[in-house]
């Protein structure tokens, strides 16, 4: 977990650490019994139910299944960036503004923000609620962010630009973090050094899907589809909650918001399931008889209709 203080999650008046919030939740989940089964999954087989997940050891089989795999923040590869005690995430380097901007580490100080697009725009817009100075470190004597944003930043008389450039390292010490940024030009090939007390990366994020290509729906960066207010996607008993499915706030907190959609839903799809009976029927909640080739659907009524999927 890259963020070490989480000051905006509510019940912690004083903030909690990152990962004491994640043990928390475990222990919470466990006092209601839940199973932890630790392993990595390969490949999934949603095209039927039970649903079939590989691992390298398992074979693990579902009839409802959330997914809350995440997104990952791109990250430009360079020395320094790396989570302490090999770099200085979580030390002066984030990928979130909004969740770490508000530290005490991070006020009245000069930060860096690497971008060029939105993302950029709007972190380092945020971050000069809090820092003396915000540099914005491009690539490009332009910026991709849509006109909006860029008026916004460019307004904004805390941020200043640096165009044509590229930083290749972030400079520091494990006592005092972050201590500045080596900057290159890309036209000439000269490096220079800019002082700063904080970094953060806005190149985008990548959401953790690539093992549900072309079973389940997403969108064009990856981010799953979500059916209207509920958290179901294209296959019914598959939800998604979390960064996996949203692109747009990214919050811990929201997260756990939609985490607490999907069970309902999963538990909603479950309690609608037919239960079998030693004929071989299959009988739900409603009184709706299925037969045992699951070709006809009895109604409570006595109607008998097709066992086909409804119309799009």
């Amino acid at each position: 977990m890259i963020t070490t203080d989480v000051e905006n999650y509510p019940g912690f008046a004083k903030g909690i650490e990152g990962p004491d919030l994640m043990m928390q939740f475990r222990q919470q989940a466990e006092r209601f019994g839940t199973e932890f089964l630790e392993e990595w999954i390969n490949t999934v087989e949603l095209q039927e139910r039970p649903f079939t997940l590989h691992t390298d050891n398992k074979v693990i089989k579902a009839e409802t299944l959330i997914i809350a795999s995440g997104a990952s923040a791109k990250w430009l590869g360079i020395p320094g960036e790396a989570k302490t005690p090999h770099g200085f995430g979580g030390n002066g380097v984030s990928a979130c503004a909004t969740c770490d901007g508000p530290l005490p580490a991070f006020r009245n100080k000069r930060l860096v923000v690497v971008g060029g697009g939105d993302t950029a725009m709007e972190e380092a817009t945020f971050l000069t609620r809090y820092a003396s100075r915000v540099y914005v470190v491009h690539r490009r004597d332009k910026l991709r962010a849509s006109k909006i944003m860029q008026e916004k930043a460019f307004r904004n008389e805390k941020i200043e630009f640096i165009w044509n450039a590229s930083v290749t390292e972030i400079l520091g010490t494990p006592e005092h973090g972050v201590t500045g940024v080596r900057i290159k030009n890309p036209d000439d090939g000269e490096h220079f050094t800019l002082d700063c007390e904080g970094v953060f990366i806005a190149i985008g994020h990548k959401p953790n899907t690539d093992l549900f290509k072309g079973q389940i729906d997403m969108d064009s960066v990856g981010y799953l589809k979500t059916n209207g207010h509920s958290t179901a996607t294209n296959i019914p008993g598959v939800f998604a909650c979390g960064d996996v499915q949203d692109s747009v706030y990214r919050q811990a907190v929201t997260a756990a918001g939609t985490g607490c959609m999907s069970a309902i839903d999963a538990e909603r799809f479950l309690d609608h399931l037919p239960v079998e009976m030693p004929s071989g029927e299959g009988v739900t909640m409603e009184g709706e008889h299925i037969t045992p080739d699951h070709q006809l659907i009895i109604t409570a009524t006595g109607e008998i209709i097709p066992n086909e999927p409804a119309p799009e």
